[in-house]
């Protein structure tokens, strides 16, 4: 026998081997798939009919809809009582069209060298005052307004927390920062930009429309900014202790309320004591829109952004998962969510997570679908690959139609903090993303990738087809594992994992 033929001989036997150790049965529906009903639901949810389909827009609703008529047909329950849909509050906020900031002789003007990115209309004549970084953490015992009075002042601080000055400092005080000042008696509060990326890059990505979850934290009661100053502009204010005489104004947020949801559905386990075990299942269905909402190029003759990989790709997978469990479930219920605004920042997800419609204690694991499109149509691609105990599963579902699995592809992305499963994660509960082969960044995702060319002619349907079995396939083999999946000791996430779920096994 020649050296070929051995190794063929060899490769077959190996993949036997798993899929009989998987215990997989050829007969469920996966393996039946039908490549040209997934393609019609690629040519719908991906087409200019549906306009991107940003969160909050037409196009969103419509595919929120269809999706919710899939689970209807399959026979899921309705996640949120009679409903397939989980209202997901949003405010679409602008920074002011107007703002101004004296101190001393120095003037600052908004998106000029000031950028005035929350709080009301205002106006105010005063003392500017130096608080160092304006924060106050009763359990350090740490206050800069303590021995400083601000009341009726204008707040100048340096940016981040102490002890952190890094981005996620910044925008920690983001957050935070505007309430402390207002508490202390200030009536306006400016930090001094020190991030190390352009001035001109963050006023266009903080000063431009942004959407956020309406949960009471994105409104101030004072004008709250950043100003790009001199070097030496903090000694002049430290020396004069009662302050500079200055000035402020702002024409106050722009806030408009927008409406989306996550669409959901229950489907009951065999199992008699595993049905008391769910696993979510999520993709998010949302994408960027047209035009200018976007973020990239367009033309006139085509400036919808389609999201056919990114993700009605993944969308499709989770109909078509969930059509196959209807059909043979599994043996811990399953729980199917298409969660809207993960573009904007993974704002369904996030929501679900913090308002679950089942308790998460009661959800062992979260199999989400996401991607930035494919440039290896020979596997898949695990995000989160030796952390939870599931990767025998999913190289099985991989082999059993053909694909390698490809682990934790791009590690320098951090891909699988970037996507929903990351909302969950965070809570403690056992996840990871499954999604299209990447050998990394190549020019052939960035061709796609959140580009109008990302269109359903683009799409290879076959390898949508070996995709959406993968992925079923690999869900099914985890829902009737023996054991719940768990994080790895070590992993960043186990800590709130032994938290969310205690000594359960």
């Amino acid at each position: 026998m020649n050296k070929i033929a051995l190794t063929l001989l060899l490769c077959l036997s190996g993949l036997t081997t798993l899929l009989a150790q998987a215990d997989i049965d050829k007969s469920w529906p996966e393996f039946s798939f039908n490549e040209l009903e997934l393609a019609g639901e690629m040519h719908f949810l991906a087409s200019d009919y549906l306009a991107g389909r940003r969160t909050g827009s037409v196009g969103n609703e419509i595919a929120a809809q269809y999706i919710a008529s899939q689970l209807r047909a399959f026979g899921y329950a309705p996640i949120n009582g009679d409903s397939y849909l989980q209202p997901v509050p949003l405010l679409k906020t602008a920074s002011p069209t107007e703002g101004k900031l004296m101190v001393g002789d120095l003037a600052f003007t908004q998106m000029a060298d000031l950028l005035i990115m929350r709080g009301p209309a205002a106006s105010a004549t005063g003392k500017v005052v130096f608080a160092n970084y304006g924060w106050v953490d009763e359990e350090t015992n740490h206050n800069d307004y303590e021995n400083l009075d601000v009341k009726g002042k204008i707040v100048i601080t340096r940016a981040g927390i102490p002890g952190d000055v890094s981005q996620a400092g910044v925008f920690r005080g983001i957050r935070e920062k505007a309430a402390m000042a207002a508490a202390a008696g200030a009536v306006g509060i400016f930090e001094l930009y020190s991030l190390p990326f352009p001035w001109g890059s963050f006023k266009g990505y903080l000063g431009g429309e942004r959407v956020g979850l309406d949960n009471g934290t994105q409104s101030a009661a004072i004008p709250y900014g950043f100003i790009k100053v001199q070097d030496d502009f903090v000694s002049q204010l430290q020396a004069k202790k009662k302050g500079l005489d200055g000035s402020m104004s702002s024409s106050g947020m722009q806030i408009e309320s927008i409406k989306s949801a996550n669409v959901g559905g229950i489907l009951e386990g065999t199992d008699p004591e595993l049905k008391q075990e769910y696993m979510i299942m999520t993709a998010h269905f949302d994408h960027v829109g047209v035009g200018a909402q976007g973020g990239g190029a367009y033309t006139e003759q085509d400036s919808i952004f389609n999201g056919a990989r990114d993700n009605a790709f993944g969308t499709i997978s989770l109909l078509s998962a969930a059509r196959a469990f209807a059909e043979v479930p599994t043996r811990r219920s399953i729980i199917i969510l298409a969660v809207t605004g993960e573009e904007m920042g993974l704002l369904g997800s996030q929501w679900y997570a913090e308002h679950p419609l089942v308790p998460l204690e009661e959800t062992v694991f979260n199999f989400n679908t996401d991607g930035a499109g494919y440039d290896d149509k020979t596997g898949i691609s695990l995000l989160g690959a030796n952390r939870t105990g599931i990767d025998p599963q999913v190289a099985a579902a991989a082999a059993a139609f053909g694909k390698k699995v490809i682990n934790d592809p791009a590690p320098e992305q951090g891909l699988f903090d970037r996507s929903d499963n990351v909302s969950f994660a965070r809570k403690g509960m056992p996840a990871l993303s499954f999604s299209p082969g990447i050998t990394g960044f190549s020019e052939e995702l960035f061709k796609y990738y959140h580009q109008v060319t990302d269109n359903p002619e683009t799409i290879d349907m076959t390898y949508l087809k070996e995709y959406c079995q993968a992925f079923t396939l690999a869900a099914r083999l985890i829902a009737n594992r023996d054991s719940r999946p768990v994080w790895v000791d070590g992993d960043k996430y186990k800590e709130a994992g032994d938290k969310l779920y205690g000594t359960r096994k």
